[in-house]
């Protein structure tokens, strides 16, 4: 076990001023892997007068300079990038292939993308009489989830400080760990004391703290509705700039001529990544009432075949969940499913066969699943799939739409371009259409409850700049 006894606050590591220390769980064993402080309020005043007062020379750097530092922290994430993975993998539980591509590659491009975003972003633009200039807000703080604790962390560091910004960092206490190898990685690259700081510790305290501090010019979230809700709340005293990525329900809608195993096998992968902990999860299958036994079928095969078991095992398709909370709440809303009337094809409550210990969910699908049922209109975090049928196209929108989150989707066809014409009437922020590859230059974030503003390529720049206008 390793205990991280520091904070990383004005270009130093230095104690919290609490005494308490949070455990962190290996999500396939549930031993205790790690402690990290505590953090209190206190520690994120020190946190934001230490990024107040970098701020003026940071923004005021030439961009050209801020690309080299951002290039040598991508460069230190890389060399460890392996530790990345493994500690990911045992925080999170997704599989250690998967781990390494997504969880420990992606936070590196978020830097190295931001780093390119620098040589080509036009931060200034004459209009009229006017000069338009974009420049830094000021101190933002980052409050970040645990299920994808790096790559989230990099989505907002990366742009903000790329933008000019100093930040102060609160990531998930339930995986933490990341974030100390990241703080270590922009100690290595030499960053000016206090444009980043780490203070690790509890949402309602620091998080708070974070968002009600007169000194944040920003709040960037990442996390549930309800937390995000109060984010919001908090800030808005002090009427400073919100960005929240919240919760999804996210609808696949299959259309009468697309290719059933193609799409249907694709839609049960795309609700399954890392464990159904992926807000953006395809989590409600919609097919034609005529097709549906032709998609429970494959639904039921394709599920079975995510294998349960320890993210370190090669035969491993379906790692845990991330603790013992997420565990029950999942197996919860697999009851409240067969309670409401659901079609079981597959899963259950019960622990997978032989995995007694660690967060284990079965991969889990229901079919005739109602707009009005609890598994069709609360985001679950986990591995369960709601079929649901419908008899017309008018209506499958309906129902895609019928949600308070709009965060994305999908819809798959023979005809592309009757799937865009679907896919343009979704109310998300990014619909794939025919299984489109996720691409991290693209907006990322969505509508209604699901959020506000967008992040990744130069849209995520954007959120981290003010716009002034310059009347000459």
């Amino acid at each position: 076990m390793h205990a991280y006894q520091q904070l990383y606050i004005n270009g130093k590591w230095v104690p919290s001023g609490g005494a308490g220390t949070i455990a962190v769980t290996d999500s396939g064993t549930e031993e205790v892997i790690a402690t990290v402080p505590e953090g209190v309020a206190a520690d994120v005043d020190a946190a934001v007068k230490a990024a107040r007062a970098a701020f003026p020379a940071w923004s005021e750097l030439p961009k050209e300079k801020r690309a080299e530092y951002l290039t040598k922290i991508s460069a230190a994430l890389d060399a460890r990038t392996d530790e990345i993975a493994q500690t990911i993998a045992r925080e999170v539980g997704m599989p250690i292939f998967l781990s390494g591509l997504i969880q420990a590659g992606l936070p590196k491009a978020n830097f190295a993308i931001a780093t390119q975003l620098l040589g080509s972003y036009q931060f200034e633009e004459q209009v009229g009489n006017s000069l338009i200039v974009r420049e830094a807000i000021g101190v933002v703080g980052c409050i970040t989830p645990w299920n994808y604790p790096l790559h989230q962390v990099a989505l907002k560091v990366a742009p903000a400080l790329a933008a000019g910004n100093t930040v102060v960092l609160k990531p998930s206490e339930v995986a933490p760990i990341s974030a100390f190898i990241l703080a270590e990685a922009i100690a290595e690259a030499g960053l000016p004391a206090g444009v980043f700081n780490l203070v690790t510790g509890l949402g309602q305290v620091v998080g708070e703290a974070i968002a009600a501090h007169p000194d944040v010019d920003m709040v960037s979230f990442t996390g549930s509705t309800r937390a995000g809700k109060r984010v919001a709340e908090v800030a808005s005293q002090t009427v400073k700039k919100v960005s929240l990525e919240l919760g999804g329900k996210s609808a696949n809608v299959i259309l009468d001529d697309a290719d059933f195993d193609k799409a249907v096998a694709d839609g049960v992968g795309k609700c399954f990544l890392n464990s159904g902990q992926t807000c953006t999860a395809l989590t409600r299958m919609l097919v034609p009432r005529s097709r549906l036994a032709d998609a429970e079928k494959i639904a039921a095969a394709t599920a079975e075949s995510f294998t349960p078991g320890s993210p370190f095992e090669q035969t491993t398709r379906l790692g845990p969940l991330v603790s013992a909370i997420q565990r029950d709440r999942v197996r919860g809303y697999i009851q409240k499913g067969i309670d409401e009337g659901a079609k079981l094809l597959t899963g259950g409550v019960a622990a997978p066969q032989g995995l007694d210990h660690g967060f284990f969910v079965q991969p889990t699908v229901f079919s005739n699943v109602t707009r009005d049922m609890t598994i069709a209109r609360e985001e679950i975090f986990g591995p369960v799939l709601s079929i649901m049928p419908y008899d017309t196209e008018e209506e499958a929108i309906d129902i895609a739409n019928d949600s308070i989150f709009g965060l994305a989707g999908g819809v798959w066809s023979a005809d592309p371009d009757r799937a865009k014409r679907v896919a343009r009437r979704i109310r998300a922020g990014q619909v794939e259409v025919n299984g489109g590859a996720f691409n991290v230059l693209a907006p990322f974030g969505g509508y209604k409850q699901s959020g506000l503003g967008r992040e990744a390529g130069k849209f995520g720049l954007e959120e981290f700049l003010e716009v002034k206008a310059l009347q000459l």
